[in-house]
């Protein structure tokens, strides 16, 4: 594969001399976590900052994952980097590519995921933790902003696979918030109708037990594209709550 090198970031990663694979995997930072070890290799996360732009370098070895693409395995990096192309041109709003490379040394599979750090946006975990003190105004923005994504990620026939609310990040707007996603590794097509849809939103409802149901049905109809009392909401909200019961017994 040819390494890919996004236009708009070009002249800013040479001017610094990391316009190239082995730049990139030689520069010494700080890890933002600890490296993920199993698959029989490793992959960490490093936060890098070039004259006021933000991105996060994610370097692996031998961090590999099985395809229909590639049976024998690639990198993981290889997987979510095509995903994040694929959002790209569906017009999802999601996490953007700086950068991407792969080498074999000495039977060694390397890896590298540059992508622009999402700074002055907020991952909806954060806002939730803070729910009760953001206005009902606010509320509203918020919910209409994750079902209009919701909404955009399924009439382009994708499933996210982990749509978390650590995963959906906000910022505002001057009519209110706009909502993209990061970690695309698991996103597949969307197969099998109504019950992936409802497979996919369920997580969501879930990890957000702040939502009450009027504030669900706020999401749904933003979602659905229909007024908070039409009967598709109600059928919706008893597919997803039915849903989180079984999950909850399991």
């Amino acid at each position: 594969m040819i390494d890919f090198l996004a236009a708009e970031d070009r002249a800013l990663l040479e001017r610094h001399g990391l316009g190239t694979f082995d730049a990139l995997w030689g520069k010494q930072l700080d890890a933002v976590d600890e490296p993920n070890t199993g698959r029989g290799g490793w992959s960490s996360v490093f936060r890098l900052d070039l004259e006021g732009q933000g991105f996060y370098l994610k370097r692996q070895s031998n961090y590999m994952t099985r395809t229909l693409r590639a049976p024998f395995g690639e990198p993981s990096f290889a997987h979510e980097f095509r995903n994040i192309l694929r959002y790209q041109k569906m017009g999802i709003p999601a996490m953007q590519a700086a950068f991407y490379g792969e080498r074999k040394v000495d039977g060694e599979v390397r890896a590298i995921l540059l992508t622009r750090a999402l700074d002055g946006w907020s991952d909806l975990d954060s806002l939730l933790q803070r729910w009760t003190d953001l206005s009902t105004q606010q509320h509203s923005h918020i919910l209409k902003a994750c079902g209009v994504l919701a909404r955009q990620l399924h009439a382009a026939r994708q499933v996210h696979g982990c749509f978390y609310p650590k995963h959906i990040f906000l910022k505002t707007t001057g009519s209110g918030y706009q909502a993209q996603l990061i970690d695309l590794e698991k996103t597949r097509p969307l197969l099998y109708g109504q019950r992936d849809r409802v497979k996919d939103l369920e997580p969501l409802t879930r990890r957000a037990p702040q939502w009450d149901e009027s504030q669900l049905r706020e999401l749904l109809a933003a979602y659905l594209d229909q007024g908070q009392e039409s009967a598709l909401i109600d059928s919706w909200l008893q597919r997803l709550m039915a849903r989180r019961s079984h999950k909850g017994a399991h």
